[in-house]
């Protein structure tokens, strides 16, 4: 594993998903673990510049830090303005969205697009680091349609770290702007992880964060020989108990493990309960829960009977306490 870089807080990282990693899942995750860094949904500029109600897209529970801030957006005047309403609510840190490749996002001319400007990019960069005190970093492919050459991807690593940019988190997957889906651009373009790795070696200096088909923490620490972190996606989301093995690895044993997160669920119904009783959509409390049996007896019934509650509307405190216990039953059974 090489030496983590001062700016890192952790080389391990949970990745930024549309729907997926909502404040709730945020405050469930740290439940789990205290030594992932987490990122939020992307925000564009617009929700918070055209809006005065900023507590709605950046609020969040001193739990979940540290927690970065992950915008969407292209025009730097707009970056900057929403960095610094970014600043005011206590993010660590500010990262721009240069992968994303959804039709809206295209659109709105940010996400992967901007891979096709270095210059401006460099200026978005810049202009957020002149107006805050953050770190400012970006999320981004190796390469973008016909903008694909190793040659490329440096060029856009090396003029960005200039404008300020320290940390790259970089999917080692090209993205496909047009005949793919962005389902499908997480899963068609072959991964090329030894172009992350060569950048690493060419840019000592920088911290260079590796992400894209990571399944687990094996894999994971694999990556930790050549980069100085890792960042998990849909893994961290579909088995999300993985991350509690960072600081408990004797909690491989399938009866510990049980019991464990059965503690956990235990310890996220009164934040559940507070959120349902505010009038929040029970399908957003609940959701994180789905995959946290992942791998154990029961867990079909689990997200069975999840999926119920929802449908029906049931109070977290009442489901969730019967649940646990046709858990543990399967646990003694």
């Amino acid at each position: 594993m090489l030496k983590q870089p001062k700016q890192l807080r952790s080389p391990f990282m949970i990745a930024p998903m549309i729907g997926w990693t909502t404040r709730h899942y945020r405050y469930f995750m740290r439940l789990i673990s205290q030594e992932v860094t987490l990122y939020t949904e992307m925000i564009t500029t617009g929700a918070l510049l055209n809006n005065s109600d900023h507590d709605r897209f950046l609020a969040f529970h001193a739990s979940e830090q540290p927690l970065a801030l992950q915008l969407g957006g292209s025009v730097p005047a707009e970056l900057s303005e929403a960095a610094k309403i970014a600043q005011r609510y206590g993010y660590t840190e500010i990262n721009l969205n240069v992968g994303c490749p959804s039709d809206r996002v295209q659109s709105g001319c940010f996400g992967a697009v901007l891979m096709k400007d270095i210059h401006h990019l460099a200026a978005c960069i810049a202009a957020m680091k002149a107006a805050v005190s953050l770190p400012i970093t970006i999320k981004t492919r190796i390469g973008v349609d016909d903008y694909e050459s190793y040659a490329y991807l440096a060029d856009l690593i090396q003029k960005v770290s200039v404008a300020g940019c320290k940390t790259f988190i970089i999917h080692a997957r090209k993205a496909w702007l047009k005949g793919l889906s962005p389902k499908e651009n997480r899963e068609v373009p072959p991964l090329n992880y030894e172009w992350v790795y060569q950048i690493k070696r060419d840019f000592p200096q920088l911290a260079i964060v590796i992400n894209g088909g990571i399944k687990d923490l094996a894999e994971a620490r694999e990556h930790l020989r050549y980069v100085d972190g890792v960042m998990i996606g849909r893994a961290a989301w579909h088995t999300p108990y993985l991350f509690r093995a960072l600081a408990f690895p004797e909690l491989v044993d399938w009866k510990g493990s049980v019991e464990d997160r059965i503690a956990i669920v235990q310890d996220y119904i009164a934040y559940a309960q507070a959120a349902f009783m505010r009038g929040e959509s029970l399908s957003h409390v609940l959701q994180p829960l789905f995959g946290l049996f992942h791998g154990v007896a029961g867990a079909r019934e689990w997200r069975y009977q999840l999926t119920q509650a929802i449908q029906m509307n049931v109070a977290p405190e009442v489901v969730l306490r019967k649940m646990l216990i046709e858990i543990a039953n399967n646990r003694h059974g």
